[in-house]
């Protein structure tokens, strides 16, 4: 994990599987660098792992997260973001790249 300005960035590790219980570190992480602050959390997916869906309810109620982004060029890692998409109730988009996803992510803590 790597902490800006408005955003962290999250490599996960292969094989790893994500459910809501990964949410503690999380919120440690986003208490201490954006207390306050609003910011985007931004997934690499350069690994496969996968993701229990429910893990976005919580996330979802991290009142200064304003945005999810998923940055993969793999083709199942984005049909599986795009089912993602439907469990998480704020701006969540797919992005080809990580350069697209920081701009997108500077936009929307403005």
């Amino acid at each position: 994990m790597s902490v800006h300005n408005n955003y962290l960035v999250v490599v996960m590790k292969e094989g790893v599987n994500i459910t809501p219980e990964h949410n503690k570190f999380l919120l440690e992480v986003t208490n201490n660098h954006f207390s306050n602050k609003p910011f985007v959390y931004i997934t690499h997916r350069v690994n496969s792992y996968s993701v229990d869906p429910k893990i976005y309810f919580e996330t979802s109620k991290i009142e200064n997260l304003r945005g999810f982004a998923v940055v993969s060029s793999n083709y199942k890692a984005k049909i599986n973001a795009q089912i993602e998409q439907m469990f998480f109730n704020k701006p969540f988009e797919i992005f080809a790249t990580l350069d697209e996803a920081f701009i997108w992510a500077n936009e929307l803590v403005k």
